[in-house]
């Protein structure tokens, strides 16, 4: 996998995100269209996802030569996740202290779910680069 090329694939998703949330706080879709965050929280996970593999692409591969697929996705998820519980953790003190919102449990936590699952879908990407791949190696 070429590293310039993923890079510019991630940097393209990343503004696309922030494109689509530009508008989405503009015309109110986060409130008026209920499945709306789950998107935006899938993609960010992804970006989160493909960026931590676009920045450790070199420890990646030496975990994935000595057969430690396990540990590698563990890191991936694990840092999906401590990014996605921060973001979390924003939005808390930002609804609690300038927003006046009550906290929801049921959307944080669906919120850091589909942050993973955007995660689970940068490793399948991930794998399927290297694993399936002919040269079997992240450039």
């Amino acid at each position: 996998m070429d590293r310039k090329k993923f890079f510019k694939r991630i940097v393209y998703l990343i503004f696309f995100i922030f494109i689509v949330h530009f508008f989405a706080n503009k015309f109110y879709w986060y409130s008026s269209i209920w499945y709306f965050d789950i998107i935006m929280h899938f993609l960010g996970g992804l970006w989160v996802g493909l960026f931590f593999i676009w920045f450790s692409s070199e420890s990646l591969r030496l975990s994935l030569a000595f057969k430690a697929l396990t540990l590698v996705i563990f890191k991936i998820l694990l840092f999906v996740f401590v990014v996605g519980f921060g973001w979390e953790v924003f939005e808390f003190l930002f609804n609690n202290y300038i927003a006046q919102n009550p906290f929801d449990f049921l959307d944080s936590t669906s919120d850091i779910f589909f942050d993973l699952v955007g995660g689970i879908v940068a490793i399948l990407f991930f794998l399927k680069k290297t694993m399936l791949s002919n040269e079997n190696k992240v450039k």
